[in-house]
Protein backbone atom coordinates (compact mmCIF):
# COMPACT_ATOMS: atom_id res chain seq x y z
CA UNK A 1 0.00 0.00 0.00
CA UNK A 2 1.23 3.59 -0.95
CA UNK A 3 2.51 5.12 2.48
CA UNK A 4 0.75 8.49 1.43
CA UNK A 5 -2.36 7.27 -0.34
CA UNK A 6 -5.49 5.12 1.04
CA UNK A 7 -6.28 4.71 -2.57
CA UNK A 8 -4.38 6.58 -5.51
CA UNK A 9 -6.21 5.16 -8.37
CA UNK A 10 -9.64 7.63 -6.59
CA UNK A 11 -9.28 10.49 -9.71
CA UNK A 12 -12.15 12.93 -10.74
CA UNK A 13 -11.72 15.07 -13.73
CA UNK A 14 -12.80 18.70 -13.78
CA UNK A 15 -16.65 19.51 -13.98
CA UNK A 16 -15.76 22.81 -15.55
CA UNK A 17 -13.57 25.61 -16.00
CA UNK A 18 -12.02 28.28 -13.51
CA UNK A 19 -9.52 29.54 -11.29
CA UNK A 20 -7.91 26.02 -10.78
CA UNK A 21 -7.40 25.20 -14.12
CA UNK A 22 -4.29 22.56 -14.08
CA UNK A 23 -4.35 21.96 -10.64
CA UNK A 24 -3.91 19.00 -8.92
CA UNK A 25 -5.24 17.88 -5.52
CA UNK A 26 -5.96 15.23 -3.35
CA UNK A 27 -7.95 14.66 -0.54
CA UNK A 28 -8.33 13.27 3.10
CA UNK A 29 -10.02 9.83 3.37
CA UNK A 30 -12.78 11.36 5.19
CA UNK A 31 -14.58 12.97 2.16
CA UNK A 32 -17.76 11.21 0.54
CA UNK A 33 -17.12 10.29 -3.08
CA UNK A 34 -19.88 8.87 -5.47
CA UNK A 35 -19.22 5.42 -5.49
CA UNK A 36 -16.10 5.10 -3.05
CA UNK A 37 -15.98 4.06 0.42
CA UNK A 38 -13.81 5.68 3.12
CA UNK A 39 -11.73 3.78 6.00
CA UNK A 40 -11.45 6.92 8.25
CA UNK A 41 -8.19 5.42 8.80
CA UNK A 42 -9.86 2.27 10.49
CA UNK A 43 -10.08 -0.88 8.58
CA UNK A 44 -13.31 -1.90 10.60
CA UNK A 45 -14.96 1.54 9.86
CA UNK A 46 -14.36 0.59 6.54
CA UNK A 47 -15.94 -2.40 6.74
CA UNK A 48 -18.95 -1.65 8.54
CA UNK A 49 -19.89 1.86 6.33
CA UNK A 50 -21.26 2.18 2.25
CA UNK A 51 -20.42 3.15 -0.77
CA UNK A 52 -21.15 7.39 -0.64
CA UNK A 53 -23.71 8.08 -3.16
CA UNK A 54 -23.00 11.79 -3.19
CA UNK A 55 -19.97 14.07 -3.83
CA UNK A 56 -18.78 16.29 -0.69
CA UNK A 57 -20.10 19.92 -1.73
CA UNK A 58 -16.84 21.83 -1.16
CA UNK A 59 -14.85 18.70 -3.75
CA UNK A 60 -17.75 19.85 -6.53
CA UNK A 61 -16.91 23.25 -5.90
CA UNK A 62 -12.98 22.58 -6.07
CA UNK A 63 -13.43 20.48 -9.51
CA UNK A 64 -15.79 23.13 -11.40
CA UNK A 65 -13.57 25.06 -11.15
CA UNK A 66 -11.19 23.19 -13.10
CA UNK A 67 -8.64 21.33 -10.74
CA UNK A 68 -8.46 17.84 -11.27
CA UNK A 69 -8.68 15.53 -7.58
CA UNK A 70 -6.11 12.73 -8.00
CA UNK A 71 -6.01 10.43 -4.64
CA UNK A 72 -8.06 9.64 -1.28
CA UNK A 73 -5.04 10.10 1.62
CA UNK A 74 -4.32 8.40 4.94
CA UNK A 75 -5.18 9.79 8.25
CA UNK A 76 -5.22 9.01 12.06
CA UNK A 77 -7.53 6.41 13.19
CA UNK A 78 -10.93 8.80 13.23
CA UNK A 79 -9.04 11.80 12.83
CA UNK A 80 -8.37 11.75 16.55
CA UNK A 81 -4.42 12.37 16.89
CA UNK A 82 -1.59 14.81 16.00
CA UNK A 83 1.16 12.52 15.21
CA UNK A 84 -0.17 11.03 11.66
CA UNK A 85 0.81 7.72 12.53
CA UNK A 86 -1.18 4.25 11.66
CA UNK A 87 -1.14 1.10 12.73
CA UNK A 88 -3.14 -0.33 10.24
CA UNK A 89 -1.83 1.79 6.95
CA UNK A 90 1.55 2.71 7.77
CA UNK A 91 2.87 6.20 8.15
CA UNK A 92 2.85 9.14 5.71
CA UNK A 93 6.54 10.26 5.43
CA UNK A 94 7.67 13.78 6.25
CA UNK A 95 8.32 14.62 3.12
CA UNK A 96 11.54 16.95 5.19
CA UNK A 97 13.12 14.07 7.26
CA UNK A 98 12.10 9.98 7.26
CA UNK A 99 12.60 10.33 10.90
CA UNK A 100 10.50 12.55 11.87
CA UNK A 101 6.46 12.31 12.04
CA UNK A 102 3.99 14.04 9.54
CA UNK A 103 1.89 15.27 11.90
CA UNK A 104 -2.02 14.42 11.97
CA UNK A 105 -5.04 13.53 11.00
CA UNK A 106 -4.41 14.58 7.52
CA UNK A 107 -1.13 13.21 7.93
CA UNK A 108 -1.79 11.76 3.73
CA UNK A 109 -2.61 15.07 2.72
CA UNK A 110 0.78 17.01 3.90
CA UNK A 111 3.06 14.19 2.79
CA UNK A 112 0.76 14.57 -0.74
CA UNK A 113 1.40 18.42 -1.07
CA UNK A 114 4.56 17.76 -2.91
CA UNK A 115 2.76 15.60 -5.45
CA UNK A 116 -0.22 18.19 -5.97
CA UNK A 117 -0.88 21.31 -6.29
CA UNK A 118 -2.80 21.76 -2.86
CA UNK A 119 -4.43 18.94 -1.18
CA UNK A 120 -7.50 18.84 1.02
CA UNK A 121 -8.34 17.70 4.94
CA UNK A 122 -10.01 18.59 8.00
CA UNK A 123 -8.92 20.34 11.13
CA UNK A 124 -10.55 19.75 14.21
CA UNK A 125 -8.25 20.37 17.08
CA UNK A 126 -5.10 21.09 14.67
CA UNK A 127 -5.21 18.62 12.35
CA UNK A 128 -4.35 20.53 8.81
CA UNK A 129 -2.24 23.14 10.74
CA UNK A 130 0.17 21.05 12.99
CA UNK A 131 1.35 18.57 9.42
CA UNK A 132 1.54 21.82 7.35
CA UNK A 133 4.19 23.07 10.19
CA UNK A 134 6.02 19.70 10.30
CA UNK A 135 6.08 19.36 6.67
CA UNK A 136 6.74 22.92 5.72
CA UNK A 137 4.02 23.89 4.16
CA UNK A 138 0.83 26.53 3.79
CA UNK A 139 -2.11 25.29 5.73
CA UNK A 140 -5.25 26.93 6.84
CA UNK A 141 -8.27 26.25 9.07
CA UNK A 142 -10.98 28.34 8.28
CA UNK A 143 -13.77 30.56 10.29
CA UNK A 144 -16.25 27.70 11.76
CA UNK A 145 -18.91 26.83 9.49
CA UNK A 146 -17.63 29.01 6.68
CA UNK A 147 -17.03 26.23 4.18
CA UNK A 148 -19.31 23.20 4.05
CA UNK A 149 -18.97 20.22 5.95
CA UNK A 150 -21.41 17.85 4.09
CA UNK A 151 -20.32 14.64 2.86
CA UNK A 152 -17.75 14.73 5.41
CA UNK A 153 -16.82 12.41 8.76
CA UNK A 154 -17.45 14.19 11.95
CA UNK A 155 -15.41 14.24 14.68
CA UNK A 156 -15.95 16.58 17.06
CA UNK A 157 -18.73 18.82 15.12
CA UNK A 158 -18.56 22.28 16.81
CA UNK A 159 -15.09 22.00 16.28
CA UNK A 160 -14.86 20.61 12.51
CA UNK A 161 -13.31 22.41 9.64
CA UNK A 162 -12.48 21.69 6.14
CA UNK A 163 -8.82 22.86 5.55
CA UNK A 164 -6.18 23.01 2.83
CA UNK A 165 -2.49 22.91 2.55
CA UNK A 166 -0.08 23.49 -0.72
CA UNK A 167 3.71 24.43 -0.97
CA UNK A 168 2.55 27.54 -2.77
CA UNK A 169 0.80 30.64 -1.22
CA UNK A 170 -0.63 31.81 -3.99
CA UNK A 171 -2.53 28.55 -4.63
CA UNK A 172 -3.22 28.43 -1.02
CA UNK A 173 -4.62 31.83 -2.11
CA UNK A 174 -6.55 30.92 -5.32
CA UNK A 175 -8.64 27.60 -3.39
CA UNK A 176 -9.79 30.56 -1.03
CA UNK A 177 -10.99 32.56 -4.12
CA UNK A 178 -12.88 29.67 -5.03
CA UNK A 179 -14.28 29.00 -1.65
CA UNK A 180 -14.59 32.41 -0.43
CA UNK A 181 -16.02 34.38 -3.22
CA UNK A 182 -18.03 36.50 -1.65
CA UNK A 183 -15.60 37.52 0.60
CA UNK A 184 -14.26 41.28 1.60
CA UNK A 185 -10.78 41.61 1.49
CA UNK A 186 -9.49 44.27 3.74
CA UNK A 187 -5.88 45.26 5.00
CA UNK A 188 -4.38 44.36 8.65
CA UNK A 189 -2.85 47.40 10.83
CA UNK A 190 -1.18 45.52 13.18
CA UNK A 191 0.07 42.43 14.68
CA UNK A 192 -0.47 41.36 17.82
CA UNK A 193 2.26 38.98 19.45
CA UNK A 194 0.97 37.20 22.47
CA UNK A 195 3.23 36.66 25.03
CA UNK A 196 2.03 33.54 26.52
CA UNK A 197 1.81 31.54 23.18
CA UNK A 198 5.65 32.45 22.83
CA UNK A 199 6.64 31.03 25.85
CA UNK A 200 6.49 27.36 24.38
CA UNK A 201 9.07 27.60 22.00
CA UNK A 202 12.93 27.15 22.81
CA UNK A 203 15.01 30.84 22.87
CA UNK A 204 16.40 29.67 19.64
CA UNK A 205 13.22 29.02 18.09
CA UNK A 206 11.30 31.70 18.91
CA UNK A 207 14.14 33.68 17.70
CA UNK A 208 13.99 32.44 14.57
CA UNK A 209 10.42 33.20 14.09
CA UNK A 210 10.03 36.23 15.14
CA UNK A 211 12.29 37.34 12.63
CA UNK A 212 10.20 36.35 10.51
CA UNK A 213 7.27 38.68 11.63
CA UNK A 214 6.57 41.62 8.74
CA UNK A 215 8.89 44.45 10.15
CA UNK A 216 6.68 47.11 8.27
CA UNK A 217 3.73 46.35 9.97
CA UNK A 218 3.20 47.93 13.18
CA UNK A 219 3.24 45.33 16.20
CA UNK A 220 2.30 45.18 19.71
CA UNK A 221 3.96 42.69 22.39
CA UNK A 222 0.76 41.91 24.97
CA UNK A 223 -0.64 39.17 27.29
CA UNK A 224 -3.75 38.67 25.37
CA UNK A 225 -4.63 35.35 25.74
CA UNK A 226 -5.49 34.40 29.35
CA UNK A 227 -5.01 30.87 30.82
CA UNK A 228 -4.19 28.54 27.62
CA UNK A 229 -3.64 25.36 29.89
CA UNK A 230 -7.33 26.21 30.89
CA UNK A 231 -8.44 26.83 27.18
CA UNK A 232 -6.94 23.82 26.17
CA UNK A 233 -8.77 21.89 28.50
CA UNK A 234 -11.79 23.06 28.03
CA UNK A 235 -11.69 22.80 24.40
CA UNK A 236 -10.39 18.73 25.12
CA UNK A 237 -13.67 18.36 27.37
CA UNK A 238 -15.91 19.66 24.70
CA UNK A 239 -14.41 17.87 22.44
CA UNK A 240 -14.03 14.60 23.83
CA UNK A 241 -18.11 15.09 24.55
CA UNK A 242 -18.78 15.50 21.26
CA UNK A 243 -16.39 12.74 19.63
CA UNK A 244 -18.37 9.89 21.83
CA UNK A 245 -21.70 11.25 21.22
CA UNK A 246 -20.39 11.12 17.53
CA UNK A 247 -19.05 7.94 17.54
CA UNK A 248 -19.61 6.17 20.89
CA UNK A 249 -22.14 4.17 19.64
CA UNK A 250 -20.26 2.72 16.58
CA UNK A 251 -17.08 1.73 18.89
CA UNK A 252 -19.33 0.07 21.38
CA UNK A 253 -21.12 -2.22 18.43
CA UNK A 254 -18.36 -2.42 15.94
CA UNK A 255 -15.25 -2.88 18.51
CA UNK A 256 -12.36 -1.71 16.34
CA UNK A 257 -8.94 -2.09 17.11
CA UNK A 258 -7.06 1.44 17.56
CA UNK A 259 -3.50 2.18 18.48
CA UNK A 260 -3.10 2.37 21.99
CA UNK A 261 -2.60 5.93 22.47
CA UNK A 262 -5.86 6.68 20.69
CA UNK A 263 -8.21 3.97 22.00
CA UNK A 264 -6.67 5.17 25.30
CA UNK A 265 -8.16 8.76 24.74
CA UNK A 266 -12.03 7.53 23.17
CA UNK A 267 -12.03 5.55 26.70
CA UNK A 268 -11.57 8.97 27.69
CA UNK A 269 -14.29 9.94 26.12
CA UNK A 270 -16.35 7.27 27.28
CA UNK A 271 -15.78 8.28 31.18
CA UNK A 272 -16.82 11.98 30.62
CA UNK A 273 -19.83 13.23 32.86
CA UNK A 274 -22.23 15.41 29.63
CA UNK A 275 -23.78 17.40 32.54
CA UNK A 276 -21.20 20.17 32.33
CA UNK A 277 -21.19 20.18 28.61
CA UNK A 278 -23.74 23.65 28.37
CA UNK A 279 -21.51 25.46 30.83
CA UNK A 280 -18.35 24.70 28.69
CA UNK A 281 -19.86 25.80 25.63
CA UNK A 282 -20.91 28.75 27.55
CA UNK A 283 -17.22 29.58 28.90
CA UNK A 284 -16.09 29.12 25.24
CA UNK A 285 -18.79 31.48 23.97
CA UNK A 286 -17.35 33.97 26.94
CA UNK A 287 -13.41 33.46 25.58
CA UNK A 288 -14.73 33.95 21.85
CA UNK A 289 -16.32 37.22 23.07
CA UNK A 290 -13.31 37.98 24.67
CA UNK A 291 -10.85 37.44 21.87
CA UNK A 292 -13.31 39.50 19.15
CA UNK A 293 -12.92 42.57 21.54
CA UNK A 294 -9.14 41.82 21.56
CA UNK A 295 -8.55 41.18 17.97
CA UNK A 296 -10.18 44.28 15.87
CA UNK A 297 -11.16 43.01 12.01
CA UNK A 298 -7.82 45.09 11.17
CA UNK A 299 -5.24 42.98 13.97
CA UNK A 300 -3.85 40.02 13.13
CA UNK A 301 -3.13 37.72 16.01
CA UNK A 302 0.69 36.45 15.73
CA UNK A 303 1.67 32.88 17.28
CA UNK A 304 3.86 29.89 16.76
CA UNK A 305 1.98 26.99 14.80
CA UNK A 306 3.42 24.33 17.09
CA UNK A 307 5.63 24.06 19.90
CA UNK A 308 8.17 22.27 18.10
CA UNK A 309 9.47 21.11 14.97
CA UNK A 310 7.92 17.70 14.17
CA UNK A 311 8.91 14.85 16.76
CA UNK A 312 10.93 11.87 15.71
CA UNK A 313 8.88 8.67 14.81
CA UNK A 314 8.61 5.96 17.72
CA UNK A 315 9.79 8.81 20.31
CA UNK A 316 8.73 8.00 23.93
CA UNK A 317 5.41 8.22 24.68
CA UNK A 318 5.90 11.04 27.08
CA UNK A 319 7.77 12.89 25.08
CA UNK A 320 5.72 13.37 22.29
CA UNK A 321 2.22 13.65 24.78
CA UNK A 322 4.30 16.76 26.55
CA UNK A 323 4.90 18.08 22.46
CA UNK A 324 1.12 17.21 22.02
CA UNK A 325 -0.05 18.86 24.99
CA UNK A 326 2.15 22.14 24.29
CA UNK A 327 0.76 22.44 20.91
CA UNK A 328 -2.94 21.97 21.85
CA UNK A 329 -2.29 25.12 23.89
CA UNK A 330 -1.36 27.05 20.75
CA UNK A 331 -3.91 24.98 18.42
CA UNK A 332 -7.11 25.63 20.80
CA UNK A 333 -7.18 29.68 20.15
CA UNK A 334 -8.43 29.04 16.95
CA UNK A 335 -10.23 26.28 17.81
CA UNK A 336 -12.92 28.06 20.93
CA UNK A 337 -12.84 31.35 18.93
CA UNK A 338 -13.85 29.66 15.69
CA UNK A 339 -11.31 32.57 13.96
CA UNK A 340 -9.13 31.51 10.39
CA UNK A 341 -5.97 31.08 10.99
CA UNK A 342 -2.98 30.55 8.52
CA UNK A 343 0.60 28.79 9.36
CA UNK A 344 3.39 29.97 7.03
CA UNK A 345 6.52 27.64 6.69
CA UNK A 346 9.69 28.88 8.25
CA UNK A 347 12.36 26.03 7.22
CA UNK A 348 15.48 25.27 9.27
CA UNK A 349 19.06 24.88 8.47
CA UNK A 350 18.76 21.05 9.36
CA UNK A 351 15.78 20.44 7.12
CA UNK A 352 13.09 20.72 9.62
CA UNK A 353 10.08 23.79 9.76
CA UNK A 354 8.98 25.37 12.02
CA UNK A 355 5.53 27.16 11.47
CA UNK A 356 4.46 30.83 12.07
CA UNK A 357 0.81 31.49 12.46
CA UNK A 358 -1.25 34.15 11.72
CA UNK A 359 -4.77 34.32 13.29
CA UNK A 360 -7.69 37.02 12.26
CA UNK A 361 -11.47 37.51 13.27
CA UNK A 362 -14.39 35.85 12.35
CA UNK A 363 -15.09 35.80 8.05
CA UNK A 364 -11.47 37.83 7.54
CA UNK A 365 -10.19 34.57 5.75
CA UNK A 366 -9.91 35.77 2.13
CA UNK A 367 -7.79 38.86 3.46
CA UNK A 368 -5.88 36.31 5.80
CA UNK A 369 -4.84 34.51 2.53
CA UNK A 370 -4.44 37.66 0.47
CA UNK A 371 -1.80 39.13 3.34
CA UNK A 372 -0.21 35.45 3.69
CA UNK A 373 0.61 35.66 -0.18
CA UNK A 374 1.62 39.14 -0.37
CA UNK A 375 3.65 38.60 2.81
CA UNK A 376 5.28 35.52 2.40
CA UNK A 377 5.24 34.16 -1.28
CA UNK A 378 8.12 33.50 -2.52
CA UNK A 379 10.32 34.12 0.85
CA UNK A 380 9.84 31.04 3.32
Amino acid sequence: MHPIYFNEQVIREPLGKGKLDGQTFAVKDVFALTGEKNSAGNPVWYETHDVATMTAPVINQLLQQGATLKGLTHTDELMYSLNGENIHYGTPPNPLHEEHIPGGSSSGSAAAAIERSFTVGTDTGGSIRVPASYCGLFGIRPTYGKVSLEGVIPLAPSFDTVGWMSMSSKHLLQVGEVLYENDTVRSFERLLIDEQAWSFLSPQNREQLLKKIPPEIPQQTKAITQSLADWATLFRNIQGAEIWQTHGEWITTAKPVFAPAIAERFEWTRTLDNSGYEQAKQQQANITAYLQNQLAVTDLLVIPTTASVAPRKHAPLQEVEEVRTKTMQLTCIAGLAGFPQVTVPVMQEDGLALGLSFIANKHCDLALLHFIDEQFGGKQ
